[in-house]
């Protein structure tokens, strides 16, 4: 996967990416919207080993501004013609500039046109409300919500909110 929209890339991450990304999710700084305040400790090793089983059905990226890497994204074909999606935006000075929005808008375009999955799938910690107003803004239906559903590391209680997205529902084409 490469994509391409002026200064954004969203490109499949490759094992040379794993120690940037393993650094990412063992930083509880960008952890912590998702739940994981002391990050989730993934090493490189296990991450170069996943990066070495991505396929089309399954696949990691690396969000770079300008060639410098921000960020990830990823997807996976959870089946029924539909792919639950994450993004983080790792890099602090990177958020709240409409990247998010953008990216997301790129993401799902592929998804839908090249990939050709019906509907697309997340979730994200019901404290994350940044994200949910993004999601909404881009057409997402909540469909359920887990309230107190696990705990992190910490022992804390977390919810969940579930959001879906069907291709004829796109209104970015």
């Amino acid at each position: 996967m490469h994509i391409r929209d002026g200064k954004l890339v969203i490109r499949g991450a490759e094992p040379s990416d794993a120690e940037l990304l393993s650094g990412w999710c063992s930083d509880g700084k960008i952890m912590a919207h998702a739940g994981f305040p002391l990050g989730i400790g993934t090493t490189p090793e296990q991450v170069r080993k996943l990066l070495e089983s991505d396929t089309d059905s399954s696949r990691r990226c690396i969000i770079e501004l300008d060639g410098v890497p921000i960020g990830e994204m990823n997807y996976r074909d959870i089946g029924g013609k539909t792919a639950q999606i994450g993004i983080k935006i790792c890099d602090f000075s990177k958020q709240n500039r409409g990247f998010g929005t953008q990216l997301l808008k790129m993401f799902i375009r592929e998804l839908f046109s090249t990939y050709g999955f019906e509907k697309i799938a997340l979730d994200t910690n019901l404290k994350n409300t940044r994200a949910q107003h993004v999601y909404e803004k881009l057409g997402f239906r909540k469909v359920k919500v887990e309230y107190s559903s696990w705990k992190n590391r910490l022992g804390e209680l977390r919810s969940q909110v579930y959001y879906e997205l069907c291709r004829d529902e796109w209104r970015f084409d």
